[in-house]
């Protein structure tokens, strides 16, 4: 009688160790939902920098496109162009 006590007693307290203990079923579930944000996070990374990767390239040998980000984001003109100012 006081073996099959001990036996359930044993039975349900391990039963918790591998539910809640360390590296059990909840934490095992928490790391593995972690692990898809790390890696929806790496391939978001991985585009960005193919792109940064491709403006690279056109900045180091296409002079149309050198000539478009120096007139939009610098506000650079060529010579002979007719600048307007508005005030505001």
């Amino acid at each position: 009688m006081k073996v099959g006590r001990y036996l359930v007693i044993f039975t349900v307290f391990m039963g918790i160790l591998i539910v809640f203990g360390n590296r059990g079923l909840v934490d095992n579930y928490k790391m593995l939902k972690r692990l898809d944000d790390v890696k929806k996070k790496n391939q978001e990374i991985a585009a960005e920098n193919y792109e940064i990767r491709k403006k690279i390239l056109l900045l180091r040998s296409n002079l149309p496109y050198i000539e478009t980000i120096a007139r939009n984001e610098l506000g650079m003109v060529r010579k002979g162009d007719i600048v307007y100012r508005f005030a505001k």
